[in-house]
C-alpha cells in the first residue's frame, strides 16, 4: 500500500482538531460548551421553504436523477435574484450553474481552471476552500494579506508581475469569512480593470452579501461594466435563508468558466436532490421578509457579544457584516497564539471559538467568534469569559506553557 497520497501530502495539519477534540471530551464530562466556534446557523429554515420541499417530495418521478447544472426553474430564479438585487441580466443558460453548496462549486471550479503548477493568488486569511480547493487540484498558491485597500490591488499586481508561472486568477471574497471585511464597488472596478490589464480570472465569493449591519448593501462584483469578461461569482443560500444542511448554491457569471465547471461537475454529480431545488426556487422566488429577520437575529447577538464581552474584559471590534467577530486575542494572552488560546477557553471557560490560524497564516493572533448561539447564550458566555479573564497566565500555568530563562 501507498504511504503518501499525492494530494493529502499537500493538505496541512487540520488546525481545528485538536479543538474539536477537546470540546467533544469536555461535552462527554458533562460541560455546557457555549460552541461559538462552527459557523453552522441554528436559526430555522423559513417554514414556506420547508413546505414547498415537502409537497415537493410527494409528487412522482421527483426521486429521480437531477440535473447537475441546475434544474431550469432554480438557474431562473437565481438570475431573477441578481437582476433584483444587484442589477444584473444574466442568463440562466449559459451563465448561471447550481452548485451543492458554494464550497463545492469553488472546489469544482479549481478542477475546471487550473492545472498542476498553475499559480493562484488568495487573500490570506480567508475561508479554507479559497486554498486548499486550488491545492487539491494540483495548483499553487501566492498568499496577500487581506484587505479591500488599492494595498491589496498593488499586492496582486506585484505577484503578478515577480511570479513565475504568471498566475492565472485572484480570489476576492467580500464580505469576508473570517475577517467579516467589506468592498464597495469602487473597490471592484479598481479589480476588474487589473484583471482585464493583467489577463486573469476573478474569482469572487459573495456568500455573505445578505448578511450585513451596517452602510449599504454589498455590491456584487459583476455590477462592474465588463465584469463579465473575467469574472465568476459564488453565493448561497445556507446563511441568507438559514438552509446549511440543503447544500444549494451557485456560481455565475462568465460563460466560458461557467461552462468549464458545469462539464466538470456533469462527470462528477447529478446535482442536488430535486426536491432540495425546487425549494431553494421558492426560497428565491419568495417572500424575502425572512432575510430581514435573519439579519435583525445576528445583529442582536452581534451587539450583545461586542457589548458583553466588553464588559467582560475583552474588546471586539463590531462586525459591519457575516455572522462571525475577528477578535484580536486579549493582550495577555497574545503569546500564546490562537490555537493554545482556543484551546484554554474551552478548558477554563466552557466557551469554543475557532482558532485564527486555520484559516491563514496571517490570522494568528485572532480568533473568529460565530454568532450562532442564542443572547442568552451568549451573555452567559460573557459572565464565563469575565472569570477566566481575571486569573493571571500564572495561576493557568498547568496549560499555558511559561518561558523559561535562558541558560547561562
Amino acid at each position: 500500500m501507498i504511504e503518501h497520497f499525492h494530494r493529502i501530502k499537500r493538505l496541512p495539519p487540520y488546525v481545528f482538531a485538536e479543538v474539536n477534540r477537546l470540546k467533544g471530551e469536555a461535552r462527554a464530562r458533562g460541560a455546557d460548551i457555549i460552541d461559538l466556534g462552527m459557523g453552522n446557523p441554528d436559526l430555522p429554515t423559513p417554514q414556506h421553504i420547508v413546505d414547498k420541499l415537502v409537497e415537493t417530495v410527494g409528487k412522482p418521478r421527483t426521486n429521480r436523477y437531477s440535473a447537475s447544472k441546475g434544474i431550469p426553474g432554480l438557474r431562473r430564479a437565481q438570475a431573477a435574484y441578481y437582476e433584483r438585487r444587484f442589477g444584473v441580466k444574466l442568463n440562466p443558460e449559459t451563465q448561471i450553474v447550481a452548485t451543492l453548496g458554494s464550497k463545492e462549486g469553488f472546489a469544482n471550479m479549481a478542477q475546471a481552471i487550473t492545472a498542476p503548477g498553475d499559480v493562484i493568488i488568495v487573500p490570506n486569511p480567508t475561508y479554507p476552500i479559497h486554498e486548499f480547493g486550488f491545492l487539491i487540484s494540483g495548483a499553487s498558491v501566492r498568499h496577500i494579506p487581506a484587505s479591500t485597500g488599492d494595498d491589496y490591488l498593488r499586492a496582486v499586481e506585484r505577484a503578478c508581475r515577480h511570479t513565475i508561472p504568471k498566475p492565472i486568477a485572484m480570489v476576492l471574497s467580500y464580505p469576508s469569512n473570517p475577517t467579516a471585511m467589506v468592498a464597495d464597488l469602487d473597490f471592484y472596478k479598481a479589480a476588474v480593470d487589473l484583471a482585464k490589464k493583467l489577463d486573469i480570472i476573478i474569482l469572487s465569493d459573495v456568500a455573505y452579501a445578505e448578511i450585513y449591519y451596517d452602510g449599504d448593501p454589498p455590491p456584487s462584483v459583476l455590477q462592474v461594466p465588463g465584469a463579465i469578461d473575467v469574472a465568476v461569482e459564488f453565493t448561497s443560500l445556507s446563511k441568507t435563508y438559514s438552509m446549511p444542511g440543503w447544500r444549494m448554491g451557485f456560481a455565475v457569471g462568465n460563460e466560458r468558466l461557467i461552462n468549464a465547471l458545469a462539464r466538470v461537475k456533469s462527470y462528477l454529480d447529478y446535482g442536488a436532490f430535486t426536491p432540495i431545488q425546487v425549494a431553494a426556487a421558492a426560497a428565491l422566488n419568495g417572500p424575502q421578509d425572512c432575510i430581514d429577520e435573519v439579519r435583525q437575529t445576528y445583529k442582536r447577538r452581534r451587539d450583545v457579544l461586542v457589548e458583553s464581552f466588553a464588559r467582560a474584559g475583552w474588546d471586539i471590534p463590531p462586525p459591519p457584516a457575516t455572522m462571525f467577530a475577528w477578535a484580536p486575542i486579549p493582550e495577555k494572552f497574545r503569546s500564546l497564539g490562537s490555537v493554545e488560546f482556543s484551546k484554554l477557553m474551552i478548558e477554563k471557560a466552557d466557551v469554543a471559538v475557532s482558532p485564527g490560524l486555520g484559516f491563514g497564516e496571517y490570522g494568528e493572533g485572532y480568533v473568529r467568534i460565530a454568532l450562532v448561539e442564542n443572547e442568552h447564550r451568549i451573555r452567559q458566555a460573557a459572565r464565563n469569559l469575565k472569570k477566566f479573564l481575571a486569573q493571571s497566565p500564572e495561576t493557568l500555568h498547568n496549560v499555558i506553557p511559561i518561558p523559561q530563562k535562558a541558560s547561562r
